[in-house]
């Protein structure tokens, strides 16, 4: 059977059979394309074999794909086999492939330059300007979640051996050092700043004009703010100071159970990709210097 043939009968068990859309049997059509383009010498089902699956994950990995468009291309040619292989069109068996796995994004992380510029960014003459550096320096200094910070109660906070205890997701309780830097700032902001506000006698610490407790969405705004101000391209959120905070850890020599302690990570898996983001970072700057040479 002619490949032209062999992929409209495809098609038609997809709509008959399977009620696929259109716009599904477009892309499969698509991927299927791009896989024949590949395998140019086949015209025929007598010319396929199950080896030109494992065969095209390699030339398209040396074509620089992405693993996703990969992982997706590999499923729609895999589905067109096996429906080939039900219908003894394929003679031999499709076996279960080893696809690339899909590789999560790593996290923006900024340089300890850029962070510096980015805690400094806030006017320290405005009592705003005060809690936001003050909000900064807690979150970087201490890694916690942008809930964990804007929630955070006078009660949680040590100041006397520079402990805040966090209950995070799923009520569970962890206790992270604090900065001196931070706790400086915490003592600034709470005698000379938030003592003025109207609802200065609030059991949460960082408080809006209004003496209410600040959201999220506001926070955002105003690290986006500061990082216009500072100059930084990279796009930087309030948890862009969380990923900086453990990649900085590991770069400093940190144990990776102590930094998953102190993220709150229930999975260590969740920390491991901070290792990738700081070896990203010695290699970077390791070519920086060999340029300089």
């Amino acid at each position: 059977m002619k490949i032209d043939d062999a992929i409209d009968l495809f098609f038609q068990y997809l709509t008959v059979e399977k009620g696929v859309q259109k716009q599904t049997i477009n892309a499969y059509a698509n991927d299927l394309k791009q896989f024949f383009k590949v395998f140019q010498n086949k015209n025929t089902t007598d010319d396929l074999l199950v080896s030109d699956l494992t065969d095209f994950i390699k030339i398209q990995s040396k074509l620089k794909r992405a693993n996703a468009t990969i992982l997706r291309r590999l499923s729609s040619t895999k589905h067109f086999y096996r429906f080939l292989e039900k219908e003894k069109i394929l003679g031999d068996s499709v076996p279960k492939i080893d696809s690339p796995r899909a590789i999560k994004k790593l996290p923006v992380s900024l340089s300890v330059e850029e962070v510096e510029a980015l805690l400094e960014a806030p006017d320290l003459d405005k009592n705003e300007g005060i809690r936001d550096r003050t909000m900064l320096e807690v979150m970087y200094s201490s890694g916690l979640r942008v809930s964990e910070l804007i929630k955070l109660e006078r009660s949680q906070i040590n100041f006397v051996h520079g402990i805040i205890t966090i209950y995070g997701k799923g009520n569970k309780e962890r206790r992270v050092p604090i900065g001196e830097f931070a706790l400086e700032y915490l003592v600034k902001y709470i005698e000379e700043a938030r003592i003025k506000n109207v609802g200065k006698n609030s059991k949460y610490v960082f408080l809006n004009r209004y003496g209410e407790v600040l959201s999220r969405q506001y926070f955002f705004k105003q690290v986006k703010k500061y990082a216009s101000y500072a100059g930084i391209k990279e796009e930087v959120s309030p948890h862009t100071l969380r990923h900086s905070f453990a990649t900085h850890m590991l770069d400093n020599g940190a144990e990776l159970r102590a930094v998953q302690e102190m993220l709150g990570h229930s999975n260590i898996a969740t920390t491991q990709i901070y290792t990738h983001v700081s070896s990203k970072r010695i290699l970077s700057a390791y070519d920086l210097y060999a340029k300089r040479k």
